[in-house]
């Protein structure tokens, strides 16, 4: 499927706006929508791959720039200073501002005309986490969340509420991938957030892949898992075919 893309500015709960890249189909519609969170490195090269296979898919698909308000527009690459650089940036993420910047995100998808009420999120590391939020915090129909760090810390961003313990606004469907190779989130938090999911009645599933790594999905890293990347893909665009369709 034949698609287009753009950089857009999401206006905010303050007046702002945050920056945002955005890929669609260039024909027919209106699409279900599709966020896409990125990792610490920014809407980089890979966010923005990733948000256009969203698009050819039939989506339209949009990547937030949730480090707006202290490293706007920031691009980091898969080496040393990319990872000292976004884990500054991560640091100072506030759970409630990430969930106003996801309300906004889902308000500006659902006022296009291009898109249809029907919306899902997806998101990697730090995204993954905000996927998780996105959906416990909003009325998203599906959610992919991969490797989500910190979803299991006793709080959350910026010393607020955890964000597992939100796990019971969660309304549609979440899907949780990881590694069981992932020093980041370690068998202990993944099994929590089962737990989580179990108890508060969530339509879930929790897929962890034997021998891979945090960042398995991601083809610009060491630690990605062909194999394991493909399975999980297949498992989102199930994800998004039956809930979004």
């Amino acid at each position: 499927m034949k698609i287009v893309t753009e950089r857009v500015e999401i206006p905010l709960e303050d007046g702002g706006t945050m920056g945002g890249y955005l890929a669609r189909p260039d024909q027919g519609g209106p699409h279900p929508a599709v966020l896409v969170y990125m990792e610490i490195f920014g809407i980089n090269g890979h966010i923005r791959d990733i948000a256009e296979r969203v698009a050819r898919e039939g989506y339209v698909a949009l990547a937030p720039d949730y480090f707006h308000r202290t490293g706007p527009g920031i691009e980091l690459g898969y080496d040393e200073a990319g990872m000292s650089q976004g884990i500054a940036l991560l640091g100072k993420l506030v759970a409630s501002e990430m969930i106003s910047d996801a309300r906004s995100a889902v308000d500006y998808l659902r006022e296009r005309e291009d898109t249809t009420d029907k919306m899902g999120c997806m998101g990697f590391c730090i995204g993954g986490h905000m996927a998780y939020l996105t959906a416990a915090e909003s009325d998203v129909d599906a959610t992919a969340s991969f490797y989500g760090g910190g979803i299991a810390a006793d709080a959350g961003p910026g010393g607020e509420p955890s964000t597992l313990g939100r796990t019971s606004g969660i309304n549609g469907r979440i899907l949780c991938l990881f590694g069981d190779k992932d020093l980041l989130i370690p068998k202990p938090q993944v099994d929590a957030i089962r737990k989580a999911l179990r108890s508060s009645g969530v339509d879930h599933e929790v897929v962890v892949y034997k021998g891979c790594d945090h960042g398995f999905f991601c083809d610009q890293r060491a630690s990605y898992d062909a194999e394991a990347a493909k399975d999980a893909w297949g498992r989102v665009k199930t994800l998004f075919a039956t809930e979004l369709r």
